[in-house]
């Protein structure tokens, strides 16, 4: 899954693909780079970012949706919201990604189970502003809690009319969740598909806070002092990669990437040592 950030503060490239026209020949080059799915966002989930307004999301959205509708590959479109999902649907979206799994707007269930698409369930407490606050980064067991919650929503999703055959799960790294907190979840992988055996699992992990975190200080090229602080998002594309490989080997069925070529020629090494080639 390869995103395009329609957002001017989305964490990892906000700004680059605003533009109707940047967006669309970005996404193409990510088709044209072995993307299976073109995920298309209006709006950033940033920790710590206020909400964009709903007339704003759609403004960035519909035209993306548009011009890739029928470019060969699913159309995918991250929102929260029920009225951008129906009309990302109306424009040729094929899935609807929702991070928070129907919290936000539970009338997005039903806008899925009318038109029959497929629908990405993530784990979720909190909107943006505050889902890094330790009130929510609170867990009496993390894996069993994150299984729990986001059980819970697949189950709202059954009960809203969704067929459970058209749900995706994603367990929502770097959601509510401390960087500890996301390796703990990543090792604890085969537990997590375990527990929803029948259902896709989608992994979205491309250039996080966390990766930032465990690189801080070191990768810097030539002379000059040594490098502080997180790794910029830019530079954790090969950990990235890393955390592919981890997941594919763990039985995911996606991963939803920034960069494609380099995750693409990861799954397709593992594949061929493992199982034979993906086409």
């Amino acid at each position: 899954m390869g995103v395009v950030n329609v957002t001017p503060d989305s964490f990892s490239d906000g700004g680059m693909w605003l533009e109707p026209a940047d967006a669309v020949a970005h996404a193409r080059g990510l088709v044209a780079e072995g993307a299976d799915i073109i995920d298309i966002g209006g709006e950033s989930t940033r920790p710590g970012t206020a909400r964009t307004a709903e007339a704003q999301e759609l403004q960035r959205v519909l035209p993306t949706v548009e011009a890739l509708a029928g470019c060969g590959v699913a159309i995918s479109v991250d929102t929260m919201r029920a009225p951008v999902a129906r009309a990302a649907i109306d424009a040729g979206a094929t899935i609807i990604n929702d991070v928070s799994g129907g919290l936000a707007d539970p009338a997005i269930l039903a806008v899925v189970a009318e038109t029959g698409v497929d629908y990405v369930a993530m784990h979720w407490r909190g909107h943006s502003a505050a889902m890094q606050s330790a009130q929510l980064r609170h867990y009496e067991n993390l894996v069993s809690d994150v299984i729990g919650e986001l059980g819970d929503r697949v189950a709202a999703a059954e009960r809203a009319g969704v067929q459970r055959g058209r749900i995706i799960v994603d367990p929502g790294i770097g959601f509510s969740k401390s960087g500890d907190q996301n390796w703990q979840l990543l090792q604890a992988i085969d537990t997590v598909q375990d527990a929803f055996a029948d259902l896709r699992m989608l992994w979205g992990v491309s250039r996080k806070g966390f990766l930032g975190g465990l690189l801080a200080g070191t990768g810097q090229a030539g002379p000059g002092p040594a490098a502080t602080g997180p790794r910029p998002p830019l530079g954790r594309d090969a950990a990235t990669q890393a955390l592919t490989c981890w997941c594919a080997s763990h039985r995911a069925w996606g991963v939803r990437t920034h960069e494609v070529r380099g995750n693409r020629d990861a799954c397709e090494v593992f594949a061929r040592l493992n199982l034979g080639p993906l086409r």
